[in-house]
């Protein structure tokens, strides 16, 4: 277990997920947001991008022991703190996440999730600043990082490749004070 706080848990990924991250990419609903409409994934798909060896820590993110949706972490390279502007020294983390189950959606998980996660990197990976770079037009994932302190630092002019075309996004960051 890597976070536990008021309901919500996030633990690393195992074996027997793959058919939650199977369901919840092949969600036309959830893939309009993440990975694309144009892009469900299949279980080749799944065990490419998610039980691959790399420097990602791939959890699920489980709600009073109910497994909801995903999160990701990761240290920034030196190749994307110079492209966001950081010095190469910098302990800079970035996370992806989504709530897989429509059911948690507008409950205020989203934002005790991303509160949790980055108290953890804060306090036990001693990160600095943790970033996103979230698509311009997901107006409601930019509020829930707005309310958990994130803010916007600049935009990144055809960052994302999303269903078809390249999308403009937003580098946001919560500073830890």
């Amino acid at each position: 277990m890597i976070v536990q706080n008021d309901g919500v848990t996030v633990r690393n990924v195992t074996e027997q997920d793959k058919h939650l991250l199977l369901k919840w990419l092949s969600d036309p609903t959830i893939l309009a947001f993440y990975e694309g409409r144009d892009n469900p994934h299949d279980m080749e798909k799944i065990d490419q991008n998610f039980y691959c060896p790399d420097e990602v820590t791939r959890c699920i993110v489980e709600y009073d022991g109910q497994a909801i949706g995903y999160i990701q972490f990761y240290l920034l390279d030196a190749e994307t703190l110079a492209a966001y502007g950081y010095a190469a020294d910098d302990v800079i983390y970035g996370t992806d996440q989504f709530i897989g189950e429509h059911a948690y959606w507008n409950r205020g998980i989203g934002q005790l999730l991303v509160r949790s996660m980055v108290t953890y990197l804060f306090k036990d990976k001693g990160a600095t600043r943790v970033v996103m770079d979230p698509q311009t037009w997901n107006t409601r994932a930019i509020r829930c990082y707005e309310k958990c302190g994130f803010q916007k630092v600049k935009l990144l002019p055809k960052h994302e490749w999303h269903e078809g075309e390249v999308r403009d996004c937003w580098l946001i960051e919560c500073i830890r004070e």
